[in-house]
């Protein structure tokens, strides 16, 4: 298979990191990259205009949450989604398989793709599993996914060709092959079963992608998913299936665990299975000392909706607060000790918030309930994590990547 609109260029290795661009027809990502989530063909309380600002490169909406509404069909009406939502640059879309697993495993075991509930980890517990808090709303079988939507509780049925032929429709440069996502919570066999079904997903999402030529006049590219949990063997296995698919690239989902140690295992378990010459993409995952551990065991390309959701919520990215490191790179901007402080929300960024707006103003926006807040935090978490990026591709040029990541994680007491 060729992709005439698309390439991705290795231009410097240290070790299995890697320093890359990748062509889309709608723009050159230089990796590694984050990925700006716009779940429903918009990044929440930013114009897309504000979105490049901050240096993204390009972003990642939800087919799930398009397919329901407004629908892919009239998505595709109005050019495909980067005109539907006047965006230019490169755009990304999931399978739906981890809105399937939300609706499913995700509601019934009460966790996420690394799991919250664990001892060993800021936060969590430290006793057994939780207790279920729902009755999943999906059924999974062989053909695809029943599911009932979480808007109006319709009926639907996704299935790998499903999947592609809305994808197709969205028009979007980079997508995705239906997978089933498991939970932490499952056991090696089930998740064994799992990998094996989305391997054959993954295959019939392959030949209808093969068989049905692009809706839009641009070319897109598919990937393949890698799941298998946090068990070695499933995981290592899962990677060779789907690195022996003609696919344009691979991604990384699924389980990845019940701790960030843990995580950082699946991904040496995964990324040397992988071809070196295609892409590869992290899903869901973006806090800085978790950016910093794919990077180093090769990964390309990361998606995460945290830097915006906690700004709605308040959560401003940060290294320092005055000469103390902040843990987890992050402060509450609606603390009173930010009552009255005059200083930008991170010192020395060059973000729109910061070279205009103090702490104090800040945290008065978030406490009167006025939108503006949410805006001006999280045009500073996305340029937070651009900045990021930047030092790491830089580090990654200059062979000073070692040393990068210490002075980011050794203050905070983090190890990768």
């Amino acid at each position: 298979m060729t992709y005439p609109d698309f390439s991705f260029t290795i231009t410097q290795e240290r070790g299995a990191a890697r320093l890359g661009r990748l062509v889309t027809p709608h723009g050159t990502i230089d990796t590694p990259a984050f990925v700006a989530v716009g779940t429903q063909a918009a990044v929440k309380t930013l114009t897309p205009e504000e979105v490049l600002a901050t240096g993204a490169q390009v972003i990642f909406t939800n087919t799930y949450h398009l397919y329901l509404r407004p629908g892919h069909d009239l998505v595709a009406a109005f050019g495909g989604v980067h005109r539907f939502m006047g965006w230019g640059a490169p755009v990304m879309t999931d399978s739906g398989g981890f809105q399937v697993f939300s609706l499913g495993a995700g509601l019934e075991h009460g966790v996420g793709k690394v799991a919250n509930i664990f001892p060993g980890e800021a936060g969590g517990v430290l006793a057994g599993a939780p207790v279920r808090t729902a009755r999943p709303l999906m059924k999974v079988s062989e053909d695809g996914v029943r599911f009932k939507s979480h808007i109006d509780g319709t009926l639907h049925t996704f299935t790998p060709e499903t999947s592609i032929a809305v994808q197709r429709a969205l028009g979007a440069d980079i997508i995705l092959a239906f997978d089933e996502c498991t939970s932490p919570l499952h056991d090696e066999a089930y998740t064994a079963r799992s990998a094996e079904r989305t391997h054959r997903w993954a295959e019939r999402s392959l030949r209808f992608f093969q068989d049905h030529p692009a809706v839009h006049p641009y070319p897109q590219a598919l990937y393949g998913i890698v799941q298998g949990g946090a068990f070695e063997r499933v995981r290592k296995a899962s990677a060779r299936t789907v690195a022996g698919m003609d696919f344009h690239g691979l991604a990384i989902g699924g389980n990845l665990g019940k701790t960030k140690a843990q995580m950082r295992q699946v991904l040496e378990w995964t990324t040397p299975e992988l071809p070196r010459e295609k892409p590869r993409h992290l899903l869901g995952i973006g806090e800085v000392e978790d950016i910093f551990g794919a990077v180093e065991r090769g990964c390309d390309t990361f998606d995460c909706v945290s830097p915006t959701r906690n700004a709605r919520n308040g959560g401003v990215l940060a290294r320092f607060d005055g000469e103390q490191p902040l843990p987890r790179f992050r402060l509450n901007i609606r603390n009173a000790r930010y009552a009255r402080d005059p200083r930008p929300l991170e010192e020395g960024c060059d973000c729109y918030t910061c070279t205009r707006f103090s702490r104090a103003y800040v945290r008065h926006l978030f406490k009167a309930d006025e939108q503006l807040g949410q805006r001006l935090a999280t045009l500073h978490n996305l340029r937070f994590m651009a900045r990021l990026m930047a030092q790491i591709r830089e580090s990654l040029a200059a062979g000073t990547f070692d040393a990068l990541k210490r002075s980011w994680l050794e203050p905070v007491g983090l190890g990768v």
